[in-house]
């Protein structure tokens, strides 16, 4: 895969990611730019530097630096499991989010809200690809994300290790009404249909949030947000 930007291309640095090579536009020498070569260095990643048209036409928003990576590595949900204290774990699953955008943004919402991990389906939805790692903003190298073929069968299985199951979704509960404190899975439904009929009579709870324009409708990653958030605060 290709990454690029100066802030993906160092966390990906950071968090040890096999990196296959590393091009850099020639003359940079800003302290982030030095800070990057010298992490690469460091790393062992072998470093080409090139001229600006030739990032050009590897990427569009490269700001000096293109990587080119490994596929992207992910967790089971065990992993996830295993990463959480009992009694604070917090996952997030996602129900068909198609949209890389709005999967990159959830992934980096998440990382910063300390959420243990992130679960999607293998089939009809986005995977990690180079526009996730990009809107993410380097958070995918933080965020363990596992994928799975049937996500009615991981809610049974959270559920019986007593993690409480939310989807959400319009006409149930209150969200600022409801205790999101302990370990809990919030469930985000896709952008065009939500959560899906039988996954939903699976979780534990419904929640909503209150919505009082005239669209009735916010966008999968926004709502997400607003409700990771809305956990974090509760559980802080």
């Amino acid at each position: 895969m290709i990454a690029q930007g100066r802030n993906i291309v160092r966390e990906l640095l950071r968090s040890g990611q096999t990196i296959n090579r590393l091009y850099v536009q020639n003359n940079l020498s800003d302290k982030v730019s030095n800070e990057i070569i010298a992490l690469a260095k460091q790393n062992g990643v072998k470093i080409d530097f090139v001229s600006k048209m030739v990032l050009d036409k590897k990427a569009q928003h490269h700001q000096g630096f293109v990587c080119e990576t490994t596929d992207f590595e992910y967790s089971t949900v065990e992993d996830i499991l295993n990463s959480a204290e009992v009694g604070k774990r917090f996952i997030v699953i996602l129900d068909g989010i198609e949209d890389p955008h709005n999967l990159g943004a959830i992934i980096r919402t998440c990382e910063c809200a300390g959420v243990n991990g992130i679960i999607i389906q293998d089939r009809r939805a986005c995977q990690v690809n180079d526009t996730v790692i990009k809107t993410s903003a380097g958070a995918t190298t933080n965020m363990k994300i596992a994928r799975v073929t049937n996500l009615n069968n991981v809610v049974c299985d959270l559920k019986k290790q007593n993690i409480w199951v939310y989807a959400l979704e319009l006409g149930g509960k209150d969200i600022y009404k409801t205790n999101l404190t302990g370990d809990i899975a919030l469930v985000i439904g896709s952008e065009g249909f939500g959560v899906s009929r039988l996954l939903k009579q699976n979780c534990d709870d419904v929640i909503t949030l209150k919505q009082l324009g005239k669209i009735n409708s916010l966008n999968a990653s926004v709502a997400a947000g607003i409700a990771i958030y809305e956990a974090l605060r509760q559980r802080c």
